[in-house]
């Protein structure tokens, strides 16, 4: 279930997407301005529990705005039974996604009126992902179960090329086929449980393992870097940005 304040986030959001909706509007011949559009890519990467719902609303007679909004979880990080680290229990689970761009279709390269054809333009992406973790350790020096509190923040800024294909006058299959941006990460996991600093060491190791595993791109991001050492860490990096969308035209 989402947090209070992600209900404040849904709120300006909605709000947003009625001033859209109200804001006049370049007139296609066949009248259909909005889309309203699921994304499949998430369910792939994340799993099933994660999904992302996005408006589409033209703008311009080349134009078009969208955003979107939904919800995001980290992938089990469980690691092997017979390992010094491996997960026990996963609890207060939460994930969060919002984004928008803005989209301007190529008049040049396009025969077909928006949304269909070709388009370039700037996005803002922010995704936010918490956890607490029960994990069963078994070191030379301790033997017992760690409690983990893991938050992973991320601000992503770039530009995006696509093209969305329009079936049926309704259908709509939109493609982020390359989307390049600068990715601003905050990343910290907090140990609720007495450790001393050589384990500490040891469990961060672990962890930072465990999330190389399931998160794509996550060792050039993070690399050998602070995580391993404190279980934090604070960087820039370059992104990307690519996702499938399925939509329907109104």
């Amino acid at each position: 279930m989402l947090h209070f304040k992600y209900y404040q986030i849904i709120l300006t959001v909605s709000t947003v997407l009625i001033c859209c909706i109200s804001f006049p509007a370049y007139s296609q011949l066949d009248g259909k301005k909005n889309s309203i559009r699921v994304n499949i890519t998430n369910p792939l990467i994340f799993g099933i529990k994660s999904f992302n719902f996005s408006y589409e609303r033209i703008v311009g007679k080349h134009q078009s705005f969208s955003i979107g909004m939904g919800q995001m979880y980290l992938p089990v990080l469980r690691g092997d039974e017979n390992d010094t680290v491996h997960l026990q229990n996963n609890t207060n689970e939460t994930g969060f996604n919002l984004s928008v761009d803005y989209r301007f279709y190529l008049a040049k390269e396009n025969k077909y009126e928006i949304p269909r054809g070709i388009y370039i333009g700037p996005y803002y992406s922010y995704n936010q992902f918490s956890r607490s973790n029960d994990w069963l350790m078994n070191s030379s020096s301790f033997t017992g179960t760690v409690n983990t509190n893991l938050a992973i923040k991320i601000n992503t800024f770039g530009a995006e090329l696509g093209y969305q294909f329009l079936l049926w006058k309704r259908l709509a299959i939109d493609l982020v086929m390359f989307g390049p941006g600068v990715g601003f990460y905050n990343i910290k996991a907090k140990i609720n449980t007495t450790l001393d600093e050589g384990d500490k060491e040891l469990f961060y190791e672990k962890l930072n393992d465990y999330l190389a595993d399931k998160i794509p791109g996550y060792s050039i991001v993070i690399g050998d870097g602070e995580f391993k050492k404190n279980g934090s860490v604070k960087t820039t990096a370059l992104g990307y940005r690519y996702m499938v969308n399925l939509g329907f035209r109104f």
